[in-house]
C-alpha cells in the first residue's frame, strides 16, 4: 500500500509541475490535440504506407497533394484544424490543409524553417505545444511522417486557435 501511495504521489507531483504552466483550458486543448492527432494518424495509415515520389506524398495508392477529405474529416469531427505537409527539399509545404489564409486553404505555404517545431521534426520527434501558424497562435501537435526507409517525408499537424 505504501509503495502504491508513493507512486501515485510521485505521478501527481509530475502532473502538477507539467500542468502548472497551463491553464485548465490549455490542458483540455492539449487533450483535444492528442485525440485529433490519433484520428489523423489512423485515417492516413488506413490508406497505406507513406511514400514520397518526387514532390507527391502518398499513403498507399492515395495521392495526398490536394486531397482534403482526411483533414476535413478530422476537423469536422473534432473541431480545430488539420494539415498534411510533404518535404520539398529542406522545406515542409502544406499539401492538404483546412488552415485558411486570405480566405483560401493555405496549400503551398511552408512550415517556419527556424521555429521550434521544425527542430523537433528534423530530430524525428513529435512537437506538442503552442505554435504560431501564419500569424495566429494555436495549441498544436506535429508528428513526422516516416517512410519504409526511416526517412522523414512529411508531417501530420492538428491544432486549435488559442
Amino acid at each position: 500500500m505504501k509503495k502504491h501511495f508513493k507512486f501515485v504521489a510521485c505521478l501527481l507531483s509530475i502532473a502538477i509541475v507539467f500542468f502548472s504552466g497551463l491553464s485548465s483550458l490549455q490542458a483540455e486543448t492539449i487533450e483535444k490535440v492528442k485525440t485529433s492527432m490519433q484520428m489523423l494518424k489512423e485515417k492516413t495509415s488506413y490508406l497505406g504506407a507513406p511514400k514520397l515520389e518526387g514532390n507527391t506524398l502518398y499513403f498507399g495508392d492515395m495521392e495526398m497533394n490536394g486531397y482534403y477529405d482526411v483533414v476535413d474529416e478530422v476537423a469536422d469531427y473534432n473541431g480545430g484544424t488539420a494539415t498534411i505537409f510533404a518535404v520539398f527539399g529542406d522545406e515542409y509545404k502544406r499539401i492538404a490543409t483546412n488552415v485558411i489564409k486570405d480566405g483560401n486553404r493555405a496549400v503551398g505555404t511552408i512550415l517556419d524553417p527556424h521555429g521550434t517545431v521544425i527542430k523537433k521534426i528534423r530530430n524525428g520527434e513529435a512537437y506538442y505545444g503552442e505554435a504560431d501558424i501564419l500569424g495566429t497562435k494555436y495549441i498544436t501537435g506535429y508528428e513526422p511522417i516516416i517512410d519504409a526507409s526511416s526517412k522523414i517525408i512529411g508531417i501530420l499537424y492538428v491544432g486549435y486557435k488559442i
